[in-house]
C-alpha cells in the first residue's frame, strides 16, 4: 500500500534537480519533505503527479505506476495557488470537485462543512479576489481535500499565513490523517515536521541527506543534548570527554556531547560541586542533524 520512489531522477540539461532519491512512504502516515529553495521538493511533487516526467527511476504506489485513472484518489495543493480571481467560492469549488466526479449537492455539503471548519462560512458567496492570502489558501485546500482522497500532497501549505491561521489548517491536516490519508508535505519548517511528522526525508540541492522514521534517524545520530541549569561555574565541561559543543546563558547550560554514554560521567561530575536545578538529556534535534550532515545552518 506504500508509496516508492525508485532512483528518482530529474536533469533539466546539465542542472540535476533531483539527484537519485529513494524513499517509501507508509500508507497512513504523515511523511515531510524538508528543505530550502531549491531543494528538489516541488519538482518531486510534480513527477510524483505525473506532471514532470523522471530523467531516471520509478515511483509506484500500491505496487503499480501513478497514472490517470488514479487521479481521483489523489488531492494536491500546489505551492503556487491556481484559483481563478472571477468566481466567486463555490463556483470554484464546484468546478474543481466536479473534475473528481462528484455530484454537485455532494459538492455543496462538503463545502459548507469545510468552510465552518476553517472558520470562513460567510465567504462561500464571495469572489476569491475579494478573500486575504489566508483565506485563499483555505479555499485552495478544500479544493484539494473535498474529494477525500486517500494520497494528499501538499506543497508549502503553510507559507504565508498567520500563526492563527496555521493552527486551523493543522488541526484539518492532522483529522485528516488520523481518518486515514496518506499525507506527504513540503516545508522549510523544521517545527512543522517535528510536530506533525512520524517520517521524513531531508533535501538539500536535489540530494537526499537523510530519511527515515524521525525517532529513529535521532535515535540513529548518536549525538545528545544535555540541559544543564544551576548556579555552579560549569565552565571546565567544555573540555570534557565527548563534549562537542557548550553554550551557556546566565545559569543555563546547553551542551552537545556525542554519545549518551559521557551524561553520565558529567553528571558524576557536577554534583560534587553541589545542587543544580536542572539536568536533562535530549533527543538532538532536526536542526542538529542538519548541520551536521551539511555542514552549514539551515535556513
Amino acid at each position: 500500500m506504500s508509496l516508492i520512489l525508485s532512483d528518482l531522477t530529474k536533469r533539466f540539461g546539465d542542472f540535476t534537480a533531483v539527484d537519485t532519491i529513494n524513499i517509501e512512504v507508509p500508507a497512513g502516515s504523515m511523511y515531510g519533505f524538508l528543505g530550502g529553495n531549491g531543494a528538489g521538493k516541488t519538482t518531486t511533487f510534480r513527477m510524483l503527479l505525473g506532471l514532470l516526467a523522471p530523467t531516471a527511476g520509478e515511483i509506484t504506489y500500491k505496487g503499480e505506476k501513478i497514472g490517470y485513472e488514479m487521479t481521483d484518489s489523489i488531492g494536491y495543493l500546489p505551492e503556487e495557488r491556481g484559483l481563478h480571481p472571477k468566481l466567486r467560492v463555490d463556483e470554484q469549488i464546484q468546478y474543481l470537485a466536479r473534475l473528481k466526479g462528484m455530484k454537485k449537492h455532494e459538492i455543496d455539503e462538503k463545502l459548507e462543512f469545510w468552510l465552518e471548519e476553517f472558520e470562513v462560512p460567510e465567504n462561500k458567496h464571495k469572489k476569491i479576489e475579494k478573500l486575504s492570502k489566508g483565506n485563499q489558501q483555505k479555499i485552495q485546500l478544500i479544493a484539494s481535500i473535498i474529494h477525500e482522497p486517500e494520497l494528499i500532497i501538499l506543497d508549502e501549505p503553510f507559507s504565508g499565513l498567520d500563526p492563527v491561521n496555521v493552527e486551523i489548517l493543522k488541526k484539518a491536516v492532522k483529522n485528516l490523517n488520523h481518518n486515514g490519508a496518506t499525507i506527504l508535505f513540503s516545508t522549510h519548517r523544521m517545527d512543522h515536521v517535528e510536530e506533525l511528522c512520524e517520517e521524513l526525508c531531508i533535501l538539500n540541492k536535489g540530494t537526499q541527506v537523510v530519511s527515515g522514521n524521525i525517532d529513529d534517524i535521532k535515535a540513529d545520530f548518536g549525538q545528545k543534548e544535555l540541559i544543564i541549569e544551576g548556579r555552579h561555574d560549569i565552565s571546565f565541561l567544555k573540555d570534557f570527554p565527548g563534549v562537542i559543543e557548550m553554550k551557556t546563558n546566565r545559569n543555563k547550560n546547553v551542551i552537545r556531547i556525542s554519545e549518551e554514554r559521557y551524561a553520565e560521567d558529567i553528571y558524576n561530575e557536577i554534583i560534587k560541586l553541589g545542587y543544580f536545578k536542572r539536568f536533562q538529556v535530549n533527543e538532538p534535534s532536526l536542526n542538529d542533524i542538519f548541520i551536521a550532515k551539511v555542514g552549514r545552518q539551515y535556513e
